[in-house]
């Protein structure tokens, strides 16, 4: 039964929305705004968005950060999958909720701590910080969460699936790629497009593995702003706020050309 939101209810989440959005709505007008400042909006410009994208250093650091995003994201899966099926089908429970632990772990902890165990190990092996270093570490805090989007389509998998296919005569092989990955696409997607906006967003690892004149658009964004406002910072942070809403809206669009026809019809 469909219960309607109390007035109370309606004005709580519009003003949690507002106070969401408010901040980048903000940043998304000044960024208009020819008189170069962040307050005393003088007139439309996109004055601001021409010297961003004439920056050509600014446009390799934009290059490196979906480079990166899309290659840990893509890798981090892959491995995720592997490890949600390993530990699927762990038969030792308390290996099992072990592995989930540590998993978990991963998940809680501090990106600070993360950031420096990463560059306290690179160091000690003499790794060299750059391109790389950022690679690693971005796989590395992207693995649990794959983990965590597909084990529980794992849960949810019917193990009369894997038996049906094995009875008609499928190999171990056919029963991954034509039953099990099938069923955990759409965990498989979730975790991909996961990975990949964690990726883009980092910036406490990402800040303290980056080095050799290699760096994201976080660290640069950050290292802008401490050289005082420009606008142009504005004028990136807006197209970075579009390319996120457009990562979740073809997110939706795929999740939902994904679910079985009629699953959302009840009478």
């Amino acid at each position: 039964m469909d219960k309607s939101l109390s007035p109370l209810s309606k004005l709580f989440l519009v003003l949690i929305f507002f106070i969401l959005y408010a901040p980048i709505f903000f940043l998304i007008l000044y960024s208009f705004n020819s008189g170069g400042k962040m307050f005393g909006f003088e007139g439309f410009t996109l004055d601001w968005y021409k010297e961003l994208f004439s920056d050509t250093r600014l446009l390799i650091i934009v290059l490196n950060t979906l480079v990166v995003a899309l290659l840990s994201a893509l890798i981090a899966t892959i491995i995720g999958v592997g490890g949600a099926l390993g530990i699927h089908y762990m038969r030792k429970r308390s290996t099992k909720n072990t592995l989930l632990s540590l998993n978990n772990v991963l998940i809680v902890s501090p990106d600070v701590i993360i950031g420096a165990s990463f560059l306290i190990l690179f160091t000690v092996s003499g790794y060299k910080l750059g391109f790389y270093s950022v690679l690693l570490s971005h796989i590395a805090f992207s693995v649990p969460i794959v983990v965590l989007m597909v084990l529980p389509k794992l849960t949810e998998m019917s193990p009369t699936l894997v038996d049906v296919a094995r009875d008609l005569g499928a190999n171990s092989w056919d029963v991954l790629t034509k039953v099990i990955l099938p069923y955990l696409s759409p965990g498989i997607m979730a975790g991909f497009f996961m990975a990949l906006t964690y990726s883009l967003d980092d910036f406490a690892v990402t800040f303290f593995v980056t080095g050799n004149g290699f760096s994201t658009l976080s660290v640069e964004i950050y290292s802008l702003a401490r050289r005082g406002v420009s606008l142009n910072i504005n004028a990136l942070s807006t197209l970075l706020f579009f390319f996120t809403v457009i990562l979740v809206v073809v997110y939706y669009f795929i999740t939902q050309r994904q679910k079985p026809a009629g699953m959302g019809v009840r009478k």
